[in-house]
């Protein structure tokens, strides 16, 4: 295949947009603030399953607390009644059973303030916990928010760049002959470089040095000549650096 050296040329240009796209495509595929967000996010997630058994904890603590309360409001009212009974009868039988009764309750209402003391303090101390960790959520979230906001500045200037190098990349096609960049394609789908420069023997894509009558063939070719690698393919384009002529 033959090709104007002037068309080849930009061969070169056409792999170096070809080539800025691929780093974006990596660098978009890779943002450190992609891994930071995963990590974040997860243990957020952790943190809210932490959360749920920890608010479940101080829930039951506060039901309890508030089923003490109950029964010491029960206890009050059952002795305030005793009480009054006990100064309006005059049965000795009665009176007898009340005071009994008095007492009985009075150890109940003691039980249960030293049962309720307990329970406050498991409430205290699981309020304290849920509390530290609705801060290290908020703290979390704050992370997620600060990640995402870096994501998205690096998203966008990502598609800034790749809007460059696609208008770099569609204005040099266009100029180049259609069979000529049919060949490059075939070629960088093969390995991801259709075209490199040829430099002191050496191609510019796989690196390798060529000898003998590899290099001898590619001294001998035109200049108009379209010269792909023996060993990787892509085209080597033959410029002033290369030293053949």
């Amino acid at each position: 295949m033959k090709a104007p050296h002037a068309e080849q040329k930009k061969l070169l240009d056409l792999q170096a947009a070809d080539s800025g796209l691929d780093r974006l495509i990596h660098r978009e595929k890779n943002l450190p603030e992609n891994a930071s967000l995963a990590e974040v996010t997860a243990a957020r997630d952790a943190l809210t399953r932490r959360l749920a058994a920890e608010v479940g904890q101080l829930e039951d603590a506060q039901t309890e607390l508030r089923r003490l309360e109950s029964d010491a409001e029960t206890v009050a009212t059952r002795m305030q009644r005793d009480e009054q009974r006990l100064q309006q009868t005059s049965s000795v039988k009665d009176v007898t059973a009340l005071e009994s009764e008095i007492q009985s309750l009075r150890s109940r209402t003691s039980a249960l303030e030293d049962q309720q003391l307990e329970v406050m303090q498991q409430v205290e101390t699981a309020q304290s916990v849920v509390d530290e960790t609705r801060r290290e959520d908020a703290a979390l979230a704050e992370q997620l928010d600060t990640l995402t906001a870096a994501r998205t500045r690096a998203l966008d200037e990502i598609a800034g760049q790749r809007g460059t190098f696609t208008g770099q990349r569609a204005s040099i096609a266009e100029a180049l002959d259609a069979a000529l960049v049919q060949l490059y394609e075939r070629q960088r789908q093969k390995t991801g470089i259709g075209a490199a420069l040829f430099r002191a023997g050496t191609c510019g894509g796989c690196t390798m040095s060529l000898t003998g009558q590899d290099l001898a063939n590619v001294r001998a070719a035109e200049i108009d000549d379209v010269v792909q690698c023996p060993e990787c393919g892509c085209i080597v384009v033959r410029t002033e650096e290369s030293g053949l002529w």
